[in-house]
């Protein structure tokens, strides 16, 4: 992962400056909370037991990420999970259990049909929160190489043989790592290599560069749900190697 993305410089910092572990907790509360809800099927506030097994669970996250464990909060939601997890089979052990099945009051539905619903909004809100962060974060890794995403929509293949073509180069680029680690170092697209490897006109690459560029900041950052969006998104393009 890019030693200059921000949240991961912040991780980073936080593990030796615990002034700078509370900050960063404090900043991502509605990060924090978001992933306890999702986990415990409702509404989780800062009254309940588990958004501070969460915050907890955050903070032991930030002591324990590394880079090759892929977005810092990728990892961090599921030490949260992990933390709340246990501890909800720890206290189901010492109280009685309600049946899944029962009635719950609101006509035939029952508890079961309660929290899949709870758990369908939650799980729809975290979802909405994960994704901006990883918007943010993707955001402000591209601003440091001089794009943002009107300059990638503007910049984007708009025929489908040059789709393809930028395609084949990004593909060249991602199972090559040579060329992410050249990316990496200078900031700027490998143009000679990736033209000479991938078989695509370099004029092509040029004037595609940024497109092809954030495309490549996405291979090398490991961002799961804008990936994933991507691939729905090019599936009937030919598909893109994210």
């Amino acid at each position: 992962m890019q030693n200059g993305h921000p949240i991961t410089k912040a991780v980073y910092e936080a593990k030796k400056d615990l002034q700078k572990a509370d900050d960063l907790i404090r900043d991502y509360i509605p990060f924090i909370r978001s992933e306890a809800s999702k986990c415990i099927s409702k509404l989780c506030t800062e009254q309940d037991d588990e958004f501070s097994i969460a915050m907890i669970a955050f903070h032991e996250a930030i002591l324990g990420y590394e880079r090759g464990r892929g977005t810092f909060l990728g990892y961090a939601s599921m030490v949260i999970h992990s933390r709340i997890i246990d501890y909800r089979r720890k206290e189901s052990r010492h109280q009685g259990h309600v049946s899944l099945y029962a009635e719950s009051g609101e006509g035939d539905r029952t508890v079961m049909d309660e929290m899949a619903d709870e758990r369908d909004h939650y799980e729809e809100s975290a979802n909405l929160e994960a994704t901006r962060q990883e918007i943010e974060e993707l955001a402000a890794v591209m601003a440091g190489f001089g794009i943002s995403f009107s300059d990638v929509s503007d910049n984007s293949p708009k025929q489908e043989r040059t789709l393809e073509a930028c395609s084949s180069a990004i593909r060249y680029a991602s199972e090559n790592s040579h060329l992410l680690n050249e990316l990496l170092r200078t900031k700027k697209l490998p143009l000679a290599q990736l033209a000479a490897g991938s078989g695509v006109e370099r004029k092509t690459l040029e004037r595609h560069r940024k497109y092809i560029l954030a495309m490549l900041l996405i291979q090398t950052n490991g961002y799961e749900i804008i990936r994933g969006h991507l691939r729905h998104i090019l599936k009937r393009k030919g598909g893109m190697p994210v």
